[in-house]
């Protein structure tokens, strides 16, 4: 089982030290005997340890850095919720196929915000903006926030926040198994709690030091008997020699452990694997070994928002991955909602 993330070494922005919060995890970190330095801000971390990029790429990836989330604007631009909340930036994980190796460029290592009554005030406008309507906020845009929440809690606080509040959401998706701190929170229901799932070749070669598929799914079970909506997204659906028989043989273990309750209100969202040239360059120099198929010719190139053009599957295995898959819910979760494929 992967252990709960530690960081090698932690970052501090002296304005994060003005909140409770930035004075716990001082505390918290200094009883661990972790390095601590100080940063002037968590987007300006310099002088990581390592001889070359290679070792200062991992370096960042065990690196966190405590700091102060100054834009309070909230991104819009994702299918599963109508605002982004940040709560934190990066991941420990090492998925191979990641869009935040490009989004986040040269600063690869975790960030952990601590003004956190402050993002509430911010999403308590964006409620208001629309209520009566609800408003759904997804909390893990530019992070696994679960791999980080078992040492800063944030996430805790945002499910019981949202858990009293009367017209917002919250969801998240994550790999990771560390889920124990989070089964006592008053969610009240109103966080929808989300696993990334893949079959069992993707997870051994594509996504190194996430949690197993196993202890995924007995995190979701947990998940499912503290009365959370469950969801999964199935991302990126890759096609690999034996995929479906792959796929099929993860909705089965699903279909076995999750308890009946949890298939009630279950939902599922399906996200083949792209890739762009810029990502693509990334991915070859963070990974040199990599088993990710990124071959041009073999894909359909699709253009994007902001002129930044993608590398998806042909038109007819989409067609193929959305029947595949598509069967395996309708076979095994005929309750369930598909949310969306893309």
């Amino acid at each position: 089982m992967v252990k709960p993330f530690v960081p090698e070494l932690v970052y501090i922005e002296p304005g994060a030290l003005k909140y409770p919060l930035g004075k716990e995890l001082k505390e918290k970190f200094e009883g661990m005997g972790i390095e601590i330095r100080e940063t002037t801000s968590h987007n300006q971390v310099r002088n990581l340890p390592g001889e070359n990029d290679f070792q200062k790429y991992r370096m960042a990836k065990s690196t966190l850095v405590v700091g102060v989330r100054k834009t309070l604007k909230f991104d819009t631009s994702k299918p599963s919720a109508e605002y982004a909340i940040p709560f934190a930036t990066g991941c420990m994980g090492h998925c191979h196929y990641c869009y935040l190796q490009t989004t986040m460029g040269s600063k690869p290592y975790i960030r952990t915000y601590v003004n956190i009554e402050e993002v509430f005030e911010a999403a308590e406008a964006y409620m208001k903006e629309r209520a009566p309507e609800e408003t759904r906020f997804e909390a893990s845009c530019t992070s696994d926030i679960v791999g980080v929440d078992h040492l800063t809690h944030t996430l805790k606080r945002a499910i019981e926040y949202f858990g009293q509040s009367e017209h917002g959401r919250l969801r998240f998706v994550t790999k990771f198994a560390h889920v124990d701190h989070l089964l006592d929170a008053k969610h009240n229901g109103r966080t929808r709690f989300r696993f990334s799932m893949n079959a069992d070749y993707v997870i051994k070669y594509l996504e190194p030091g996430t949690s197993r598929l196993d202890d995924r799914i007995e995190a979701a079970v947990k998940v499912a008997e503290a009365g959370y909506p469950l969801g999964f997204i199935i991302a990126p659906i890759y096609l690999y020699e034996d995929w479906k028989e792959g796929y099929r043989i993860l909705f089965e273990k699903l279909y076995d452990k999750l308890p009946e309750q949890a298939t009630k209100d279950l939902t599922f969202e399906l996200i083949q694997h792209r890739f762009t040239k810029p990502a693509k360059r990334v991915i070859q120099k963070n990974y040199p070994m990599t088993k990710l198929e990124m071959d041009e010719e073999k894909r359909k190139y699709k253009w994007g928002r902001y002129g930044i053009g993608k590398y998806v599957y042909q038109k007819d295995e989409q067609k193929e991955m959305q029947e595949v898959l598509g069967g395996y819910i309708e076979q095994y979760f005929p309750e369930a909602r598909l949310e969306y494929f893309t």
